[in-house]
């Protein structure tokens, strides 16, 4: 990756780049169209809105010194936040559990997001956002809370991504060796900035030649991809691990909604991979790419390899609740 980095402060960190479009590796579930307009969006970093390559942090700073943050992410459709309730209490849930000052109400932060989208004009439907937070600067590099100085550090990243997979493209997945983890060495329902285990996972299905991790939980039993939910269809069933060992993303949850509103039968559930390879149909849900199908598993192909119609269904019926969550007249706030 080709970048160059500005001269800073001492005390400032990396410079948010951008790939060149001709080094750019386009590889994964989150892969997106490369789009010039990235190059002058404004990054917002504790309340002030900066070009993209000015945009800096701390050396340090807590998420860069020891992982210590979490964050949260946004799809804009129709000029508003989609499902902004739902991932507001996701993001207060981890900063209760995380012990975390916000130094102001989350509220308040929705605003600050809507700012940084006004800020860069952005009204289309191919708008993602990243929202950060850590816990901020320290005097010294420890990993010890006690350690920081001041309030959080807060960073909103707005950005034209439009998914570059299309819808009949299928993703292979490969079942990697690490697994999700129990609550007590880290609860895997934190959206935290530690995400070396997913990290690793990615690596070892990227040397495998595939698009993305399916991870197994502690007991072995099917649990989610190192980035996106995993979901099966067998005779006409919608299966989904328990949620215990994944992180309960929010599409997840509208998929599953979304069955229980249209009468297709909905399990979370334990399974293995024996039935995932003799699955009908297979999709990945997240808030990026919305849902898409699974084509392969470990080089076994689900179904005829090609989107089922309960997959086909789904996708249709998702398109539908965004439009009714953020109705097609609905302006930025």
């Amino acid at each position: 990756m080709q970048t160059s980095i500005s001269k800073v402060p001492d005390t400032a960190a990396a410079i948010i780049m951008i790939p060149k479009k001709e080094t750019m590796s386009m590889i994964g579930t989150h892969e997106f169209v490369h789009d010039e307009r990235n190059q002058d969006v404004l990054i917002y970093v504790n309340g002030e809105l900066v070009p993209r390559h000015e945009a800096k942090i701390s050396v340090f700073d807590s998420a860069f010194l020891v992982g210590d943050g979490f964050w949260e992410s946004f799809r804009l459709h129709n000029g508003k936040l989609a499902f902004v309730k739902e991932h507001m209490a996701r993001l207060k849930a981890n900063a209760k559990a995380l012990d975390y000052d916000l130094g102001m109400v989350p509220e308040k932060l929705v605003a600050e997001v809507y700012k940084t989208v006004r800020a860069n004009n952005m009204t289309t439907n191919d708008v993602h956002i990243r929202l950060m937070i850590s816990r901020g600067i320290k005097r010294s590099p420890s990993q010890d809370p006690r350690t920081s100085i001041g309030g959080p550090t807060i960073v909103i990243i707005a950005e034209y991504k439009a998914p570059a997979r299309q819808a009949e493209t299928g993703i292979r997945l490969f079942t990697v060796h690490v697994r999700r983890g129990r609550p007590d060495v880290q609860d895997p329902k934190l959206h935290t900035h530690s995400k070396l285990n997913c990290v690793i996972s990615c690596i070892q299905a990227t040397k495998a030649g595939v698009d993305e991790a399916l991870m197994l939980d502690p007991q072995g039993f099917v649990s989610t991809c190192n980035s996106t939910n995993f979901f099966i269809v067998r005779e006409n069933e919608v299966w989904t691990s328990t949620g215990q060992y994944c992180l309960n993303g929010i599409t997840r949850g509208n998929i599953i909604k979304l069955c229980k509103r249209n009468n297709i039968k909905v399990f979370e559930k334990d399974f293995s991979l024996f039935e995932v390879y003799s699955a009908d149909e297979a999709f990945t849900t997240g808030t990026f790419g919305g849902a898409n199908y699974v084509s392969e598993v470990d080089g076994r192909m689900i179904g005829d390899g090609r989107m089922g119609p309960v997959t086909r269904r789904l996708i249709t019926l998702y398109a539908a609740l965004l439009d009714e969550e953020c109705p097609p007249e609905g302006v930025v706030i």
